[in-house]
C-alpha cells in the first residue's frame, strides 16, 4: 500500500499474536512537523486513544506496531491528518478526536472532504461541517428547498443553517435572510418579564442575533436589519405574509404548534429556501401540546425538495462532555419509554423531585 505520504507495508508478523508493523516516511521534515506538531502532539494523542499499539520515530519515519486492524485504522488517520495540514488546517485535539471518531464509525465520505468544505469565512474563522452528519446536512441545504435538521444541542443544526444563510446572501443567491423563532417560555411568562413587547422578545431571538455577530461584520447588521436585508422576528410576525428571493430559518421548531408549522411552510414564496431546525426532546409547549415538529415528518412524508436530516450525540460540536450528557439523557428516556427501570440514579432523581423535559 502506498500514500502521498511514502507509506511502506511491512508484512503481518505474526502468528498467534497478529501483530503488524507498518511505516510512513514523511518527505521533509517540515511536512512531518506541520502533520504531528513540532513535540509529536499528534502522536501522543493518537497512543492515548489505541490501546496495544507502539509508535517510534526514527528522522521523518514514524514506525506503527501492533494489532493489525488498530494499525490500519491509525495509517489511515496519518493520511487524513497529513491531507488537512497540507491544506493548511490547524491539527487541533478536538480536530484529532473527529477524526477519530469518524474513522472508527467506518464512514464512506473520507474525512479530510467533510473536514476541508468551507461554507464561511468571516473575521479570521472559517465554518465548516465537522462530522459527516453535519456535511450530509449541509449537501441537502443545498440540493433542496425545504430541509429539518432535527437533532439535540450542540449539533451545528441552526448554526450551519446560519452560515449558509449568509453565503446565499453574499453570493447574491437570494435578497435577504429571515431568522425566526416561537417565542414559548422555559419556565417564565412573557407578561412577567420587563420592558416593552419587544423588550419581552428579545431574549428569545438573541442566539440568532449572536450567530449572526459570528459571521458578519458587526458594524454592518444594524444597516442590514434597517434595510429589511436580515430580519429576525418572532414567528408569529410571519403570518400572512408571502416570502420571496428569501433564505428562511425556523429555529427551536420543536415550539411550534402544528398549526403554527403550517403557517410557516406555507409562508415559501418563490426563489427561496427554509431550513427549519428543532429537537424534538426539548419541547417547552403547554402540557397536552403537540408538537409541529414531531408530526410534520410523517404529514410531508414522499414529497419531494422536501428533506429530514437527523443529527445525534455523535455530531455535538461543544465540549466533549456535551456529547455524553446528551446520551445519557437519550438513555434515560428510552428507559422511561419502555416502563423505566428502579436504578440508583433513578430513584435519587426521585427523592429530588426532578424530572427531564
Amino acid at each position: 500500500m502506498k500514500t502521498a505520504a511514502h507509506m511502506t507495508e511491512y508484512p503481518v508478523d505474526s502468528g498467534p499474536t497478529g501483530v503488524s508493523t507498518e511505516v510512513i516516511s514523511f518527505d521533509s521534515t517540515e511536512q512531518m512537523v506541520s502533520s504531528l506538531g513540532a513535540q509529536d502532539e499528534a502522536l501522543r494523542f493518537i497512543e492515548a486513544s489505541f490501546h496495544n499499539v507502539t509508535i517510534h520515530v526514527r528522522g521523518n519515519e514514524v514506525s506503527i506496531s501492533g494489532p493489525g486492524a488498530e494499525v490500519d485504522r491509525i495509517v489511515k488517520l496519518i493520511e487524513e491528518i497529513r491531507v488537512l495540514a497540507a491544506k493548511q488546517t490547524n491539527i487541533t485535539p478536538e480536530l484529532l478526536q473527529q477524526l477519530v471518531t469518524m474513522l472508527r464509525e467506518q464512514t464512506s465520505s473520507r474525512p479530510a472532504d467533510v473536514l476541508t468544505q468551507n461554507i464561511l469565512s468571516s473575521r479570521g474563522r472559517t465554518i465548516r461541517p465537522k462530522t459527516v452528519n453535519q456535511k450530509t446536512y449541509v449537501d441537502a441545504i443545498d440540493r433542496n428547498t425545504v430541509v429539518f435538521g432535527i437533532g439535540p444541542a450542540g449539533t451545528g443544526k441552526t448554526y450551519l443553517a446560519m452560515a449558509k444563510a449568509v453565503q446565499a446572501l453574499q453570493h447574491k443567491e437570494v435578497n435577504r435572510i429571515i431568522l425566526t423563532r416561537p417565542a414559548v417560555e422555559a419556565g417564565e411568562r412573557l407578561g412577567f418579564l420587563p420592558g416593552s413587547l419587544n423588550e419581552k422578545i428579545d431574549p428569545y431571538l438573541r442566539p440568532l442575533y449572536d450567530a449572526l455577530h459570528d459571521m458578519m461584520d458587526p458594524e454592518s447588521i444594524p444597516r442590514l436589519m434597517a434595510a429589511g436585508t436580515i430580519e429576525v422576528a418572532p414567528l408569529a410576525y410571519m403570518r400572512g405574509r408571502t416570502l420571496n428571493d428569501a433564505f428562511i430559518i425556523l429555529d427551536e421548531a420543536q415550539n411550534t404548534t402544528p398549526e403554527q408549522m403550517k403557517m410557516f411552510l406555507t409562508r415559501l414564496g418563490f426563489g427561496s429556501k427554509m431550513v427549519v431546525t428543532g429537537d424534538v426532546t426539548q419541547v417547552d409547549l403547554p402540557g397536552g401540546t403537540r408538537s409541529g415538529l414531531r408530526i410534520v415528518s410523517e404529514i410531508l412524508q414522499g414529497i419531494d425538495d422536501v428533506v429530514f436530516r437527523h443529527l445525534d450525540a455523535s455530531d455535538v460540536v461543544r465540549h466533549q462532555l456535551v456529547s455524553e450528557i446528551v446520551s445519557a439523557y437519550g438513555r434515560w428516556d428510552e428507559a422511561q419509554q419502555n416502563g423505566g427501570q428502579d436504578t440508583p440514579s433513578r430513584r435519587n432523581g426521585q427523592r429530588q423531585g426532578w424530572k427531564p423535559r
